[in-house]
């Protein structure tokens, strides 16, 4: 329950599906959210990519996991509801809420193997090690496209 989103209805759900020993079933937190459907099927022939979209699975795991994710997306000041937010102004909220869903499962996973508790990562850090990336980004298409400093324009 430390975890924003996760609710009993979850917990419940995890427990009759699966159990709370995930070690002996799943050896990675791959396996299990590849189990659930939740993670991209990349297919690839000659080098070219044709889909990566999710297998269709109808696990009711899988399912309470997307319900803990949208319940993520309507919250605000979490690292977590930011990166439902990113991922939703790119790409839509459906692959958002599947790709919250994944980071959840993962999450669950961690915590139910290693016996940890859950810390979330402060959302200041969380924004300024996007913004990092974000300039890294930037800098590596400048590189890329070999503009000079000169020809960069500010108006």
């Amino acid at each position: 329950m430390e975890i924003n989103g996760v609710s009993y209805n979850l917990i419940m759900t995890l427990a009759a599906e699966v159990g709370f020993d995930l070690a002996s079933s799943f050896p990675s937190p791959k396996n299990f959210t590849s189990w659930m459907g939740l993670c991209p099927n990349k297919r690839i022939t000659g080098g070219k990519v044709l889909s990566t979209k999710t297998n269709k699975n109808k696990s009711r795991l899988a399912q309470a996991f997307r319900q803990a994710a949208n319940a993520v997306g309507r919250q605000k000041n979490t690292p977590l509801s930011d990166f439902f937010r990113r991922i939703a102004f790119k790409k839509g909220r459906r692959v958002a809420i599947t790709a919250t869903a994944r980071k959840l499962a993962v999450i669950v996973y961690i915590m139910l193997v290693e016996k940890q508790s859950y810390r979330p990562q402060v959302l200041e850090d969380y924004r300024e090690k996007v913004r990092i990336q974000k300039v890294k980004y930037i800098q590596r298409t400048i590189q890329q496209l070999k503009i000079k400093a000169e020809e960069i324009a500010f108006s």
